[in-house]
Formats: C-alpha cells, sequence, structure tokens
C-alpha cells in the first residue's frame, strides 16, 4: 500500500535552519576564506542533509500490522509492565543512530488517550535501563478495536530534543509523521501482551515500512 499523503518536504522541516546555517557557514568561509578551506564545512552540510531526511514510505499489512515508528535496529523484545498505561505488555525497542532517519511515525491507527513528558538523564540510547532513566516523551494511542499501544520517544548519549506534535485527542493513521528525535535515540513500543513479535534482537528496521509485531 502507498504511503498516504505526505504533507511535508523530503527533508524534515525541523532541519531547515541547520542546513541554513550550515550552507551559509560554507558558502562565506568559501567567499572570503577561500573554497579549499570550505570543504570541511560542506562535509558537514551534507551530513545535516543526510541527518534531517524524511523520505515517503510505504505502508505494509493491515490494521492489526504493529508498524516500526523509528528507523534503527532491534535492541529489545521483552515481556514487562507498561509503566505508562501500567499493565503487562511485550516490549520491543528500536535503537536509532546518527544516520537513520529521526522521523517518528505512528505505529498503529489510534486516538491519543494520553501523553507523558519526563526529564531525565542522557545515558547511551542503546542500553536498556535508558527507557526509564533518560528525557522521554510517551504517547498512549487506543486502536478502533480497543488494543493499546503505547510509543515513548527516548532521548539518547548525544540526542537533547525530543519533538511531538500531538495532544490527548488527535488521531493518527499508521505511519503519519507525529514526532522527531534530534541526533541518536531510540523509540519503544509497548503492545498487548499477547502480540505475536514479527522481528528479532539486530534486525534493522525502517519506520512505517517494516511490520514490528500483530495485534492478537
Amino acid at each position: 500500500m502507498p504511503s498516504p499523503s505526505y504533507p511535508h518536504p523530503l527533508v524534515a522541516r525541523e532541519g531547515w535552519p541547520f542546513l541554513a546555517a550550515s550552507v551559509a557557514a560554507a558558502v562565506a568561509v568559501g567567499v572570503f576564506v577561500g573554497w579549499g578551506w570550505s570543504a570541511p564545512l560542506w562535509v558537514w552540510t551534507l551530513f545535516v542533509l543526510q541527518f534531517f531526511r524524511d523520505p515517503a514510505r510505504p505502508i505494509p499489512g493491515s490494521a492489526r500490522d504493529v508498524l516500526s515508528p523509528a528507523d534503527g535496529r532491534i535492541v529489545a523484545i521483552q515481556k514487562t509492565r507498561d509503566p505508562y498505561v501500567d499493565r503487562e505488555a511485550l516490549k520491543i525497542s528500536v535503537f536509532m543512530n546518527v544516520f537513520n532517519v529521526h522521523s517518528n511515525r505512528s505505529p498503529v491507527d489510534g486516538e491519543v488517550k494520553g501523553r507523558w513528558y519526563h526529564a531525565g538523564s542522557f545515558l547511551n540510547a542503546a542500553l536498556d535501563k535508558a527507557s526509564l532513566e533518560n528525557e522521554r516523551n510517551a504517547v498512549w494511542l487506543r486502536t478502533p478495536q480497543g488494543q493499546d499501544v503505547t510509543s515513548v520517544q527516548v532521548a539518547g548519549l548525544i540526542a537533547r530534543r525530543i519533538l511531538c506534535y500531538v495532544k490527548e485527542g488527535d488521531r493518527l493513521a499508521r505511519g503519519q509523521r507525529y514526532g522527531f528525535i534530534r541526533f541518536g535515540s531510540r523509540v519503544d513500543v509497548y503492545l498487548p501482551p499477547a502480540s505475536q513479535p514479527k522481528v528479532t534482537i539486530g534486525d534493522k528496521v525502517s519506520a512505517s515500512a517494516t511490520i514490528l509485531a500483530e495485534l492478537p
């Protein structure tokens, strides 16, 4: 299934100021000092461009299929307790490095029933304890079938800014963009405990294009 309407450019709007500043600095050094001296700044500009890329993606599967909310690598699949909705859950965690797309997308169709922000530390996001100790923002979604899914943006060692654009009462479609995390980080997804994982530890996943699990 193709991606639904995608009302933002292929370079995420969160990156426009950084990209403009990088280009301006490279041009200024090239004009006033020399183009050879500006080479490192052009390399940095290319890094900024790739970091803030935000391509459209296909939306596979059916409404029961939980999509990856982020690009990255699977670092955790475990039964645990969802600390936000206070229930037993299956947690699947995606670690993003600085070379991944950092736009975050809804794993399911659903209504936002709650949202919580917690200040915290900036540990390496690949560590499991980062889920409960790092700065994080949780979004609780309830699907049309009454299933609860919690998607948690977690800041990392370098990340210093979590952006979330939804509030309680909003409705999200599978694969719809809802937030962004600047620089390395992770996203945890808490699912009903009977959900069936479709990925394994170490798998590389793509936001909205990879199916993480199937809801019961």
